[in-house]
């Protein structure tokens, strides 16, 4: 069974995934990803089984759960207006489902606790991307206490959604990155600490970390730039807890969207600082000389309580070698000034006010009841929700079901509005969001995204009805 996939999406798909799309007649099957906004069904089969993999060039192989047999699984490429069938079929030894991280679809199509697939068992996930919603995703399961064992053993994929007037030019290369951790016990076995040790009780903390680095099912991998050119990077968290400060060494990166896709303008940075199960979207110029590298860095961030702070998380980690080629420099593309509109929520009728007081395994105070429902909410109104984060390390709060807007942080504005289902709050600190509930009644998990608090019941009920 192969190893890991091409960091490139465009062969990456082709090679992982057998699509049965059914295009109108004006559309052939072989169309490129980026052609006309004509409907189609896009129908596959995912499975998800052990398998023995080799996880680390010249190491050891190691027994995995994945999807397909690959570490990461297919990364999915979708249009908007694409009716999605998945054939789930569960071959592992307990329950398990696929939730569609991000993505705005039916309750029963979620992939939540609500729906658990039994072993040997299947489900059709059946669901339409709706238009306007073109980024970048991934998916995972969400079984009920056991999401952190399953990612860990291997079951995580991205998602491509694209949009028929993508703003940037077809033209550019363009590589998604999974950023992933694990860690491993002499012979190779993935190092799963039994709950009640000293390293399970740190886990059920801190939020299990690995010493071993992923990009993409590889470490350390290289890609290929040249002087001039311009890359598109998707870069999709799926750490179980690991924040990524990024850095690309001699070079800025333009920030051109995030979870729920483009900006209205790209923004220069420095660095960039990924949250657990966050997503985003950069253009990478290739500034460097032939012949050179760059190295694309985790900077230092310090998420932690004193308690149960790695020894080495002040260690810069190197995640991936830029290697510019021999031949002279091509000419930059014209990139657009402005990507896309990007309207502002309106927050002149608000049917709702919520604070979500985050403490260690506990919102507001309690701990997951699947039989229990936490907040109530009507279809088609809009809501504004405070998370306070009381405790000393940080928290990423996920919303399933709806795409939400980032008002403030510690009560300072955002400096535009961009759209995300994952807003990381710092140890001690405040945001507040703007989300309307557009789409889908049912019931919807809100949670923290570190895997083991997520286990550990720091999750609520969001019903949301007609």
């Amino acid at each position: 069974m192969p190893r890991s996939h091409p960091l490139s999406v465009r062969t990456a798909v082709a090679a992982a995934l057998a699509l049965q799309v059914a295009a109108a007649p004006s559309t052939p099957p072989a169309a490129p990803a980026r052609a006309g906004p004509a409907a189609r069904t896009v129908e596959l089969t995912l499975t998800a089984a052990p398998a023995r993999l080799a996880l680390r060039d010249g190491g050891d192989t190691t027994d995995v759960w994945a999807y397909d047999g690959r570490v990461p699984g297919p990364t999915l490429d979708l249009r908007e207006g694409d009716r999605v069938v998945v054939h789930f079929r569960n071959r592992l030894p307990e329950a398990s489902t696929i939730h569609w991280h991000g993505l705005t679809l039916p309750f029963v199509a979620d992939g939540s606790p609500f729906h658990p697939v039994p072993p040997g068992g299947s489900h059709d996930y059946v669901f339409t991307v709706p238009r306007g919603t073109a980024g970048t995703y991934w998916y995972h399961p969400h079984p009920d206490h056991r999401t952190g064992a399953q990612v860990a053993r291997g079951l995580y994929g991205a998602i491509v959604v694209r949009a028929p007037d993508d703003p940037l030019p077809a033209s550019l290369p363009e590589h998604v990155l999974v950023l992933s951790d694990n860690r491993f016990r002499p012979g190779g076995a993935i190092d799963i600490a039994d709950p009640a040790s000293p390293a399970g009780r740190v886990d059920a903390e801190n939020g299990r970390e690995g010493d071993v680095v992923f990009v993409s099912g590889r470490v350390m991998p290289a890609l290929a730039i040249r002087s001039g050119e311009v890359q598109r990077w998707r870069i999709v968290n799926a750490s179980a807890a690991r924040v990524y400060r990024l850095a690309l060494e001699g070079h800025r990166l333009l920030h051109v969207g995030s979870d729920g896709g483009l900006f209205a303008r790209g923004v220069e940075r420095g660095e960039l600082t990924l949250g657990v199960g966050e997503r985003a979207e950069v253009l990478v110029r290739g500034t460097g000389a032939p012949g050179t590298r760059a190295l694309l860095r985790a900077l230092p961030y310090d998420r932690y309580i004193p308690q149960t702070r790695p020894a080495d998380w002040a260690t810069p980690r190197d995640l991936l070698a830029l290697r510019y080629d021999d031949g002279p420099p091509v000419a930059p593309p014209a990139l657009p000034e402005v990507l896309r509109p990007v309207a502002p929520l309106d927050t002149g009728r608000v049917a709702a006010r919520r604070v979500m007081v985050l403490t260690q395994h506990l919102i507001n105070g309690k701990h997951m009841d699947m039989a229990r429902v936490d907040v109530r909410a009507r279809l088609g109104t809009t809501e504004i929700w405070e998370v306070e984060n009381l405790v000393g390390m940080d928290h990423p709060f996920h919303l399933h079901g709806f795409r939400f807007q980032v008002l403030d942080r510690n009560g300072v504005p955002e400096p535009f509005p961009s759209w995300k289902d994952v807003v990381n709050v710092p140890k001690h600190e405040t945001a507040r969001f703007v989300v309307r509930f557009d789409g889908f009644a049912g019931k919807w998990m809100y949670h923290c995204h570190i895997l083991d608090h997520e286990d550990h019941g720091m999750m609520g009920v969001l019903e949301v009805r007609p």
